[in-house]
């Protein structure tokens, strides 16, 4: 019903009769100020419906297609917003949006193994011979970490591949990759304890952030 709810309400917006709900209103402001691309909107609300069910995934290529259809198109947006329509962003924020979504699912991992609940791509763990419930117990064998490192490494990949295009891409674009300094962070902590998940240093908020995205900022890269 709140996927419907917002599906129609992304039509009503395009057709400039946006429901009577705050978030609703402030984003009908949004696409008429910035032209937004309604497609976008729909992407998220569709695939965001898909995984109502908290379906597995199969692959990484099924963990990729659900963060670029989330992630990489809230990038899309947010381009626009800064009025950047340029192939070379779209590119760059096509990986970084895949990046944040792996990243995502490796830092949620712990939480829904609370739960019973396991997103890791099943082909990673067929590959070292890794159950679910090894990662509902916490293990921390080789075999459990070397899932990790696979899915990191992926994630690590794409933001080089981002990165590839930075000379390209629009300097006025780049606010809009600052996020990268999260996954960055997030990728390096999971290094420096040999990409074991369930590390307490993990789950705790980095008071460094800020200054990295100054930094970032400053220098102007991404």
């Amino acid at each position: 019903m709140r996927m419907q709810f917002w599906r129609d309400a992304v039509e009503n917006i395009y057709g400039d009769n946006p429901p009577h709900q705050p978030v609703a209103t402030e984003l009908w402001k949004a696409v008429k100020r910035h032209n937004l691309t309604k497609m976008w909107f729909m992407k998220i609300i569709d695939e965001r419906e898909k995984n109502l069910d908290d379906r597995v995934y199969r692959n990484i290529q099924e963990l990729e297609t659900y963060s670029e259809n989330t992630q990489s198109a809230l990038l899309y947006l947010t381009l626009e917003t800064l009025g950047v329509r340029d192939i070379h962003a779209d590119h760059a924020a096509s990986h970084i949006g895949k990046a944040q979504g792996i990243v995502t699912c490796l830092r949620a991992t712990p939480y829904h193994c609370t739960r019973r609940k396991v997103f890791i791509p099943m082909d990673i763990c067929m590959l070292h011979g890794v159950s679910q419930e090894d990662f509902i117990r916490g293990k921390q064998e080789k075999n459990v970490r070397d899932v990790i490192y696979d899915i990191a490494s992926q994630a690590h990949i794409h933001l080089e591949h981002a990165r590839s295009f930075s000379k390209k891409v629009p300097v006025k674009a780049y606010p809009a990759f600052f996020c990268t300094v999260a996954l960055d962070d997030y990728l390096y902590n999971v290094q420096k304890v040999d990409f074991n998940i369930f590390h307490p240093s993990l789950q705790k908020k980095s008071s460094l952030l800020p200054l990295y995205l100054y930094i970032r900022s400053w220098k102007k890269t991404y």
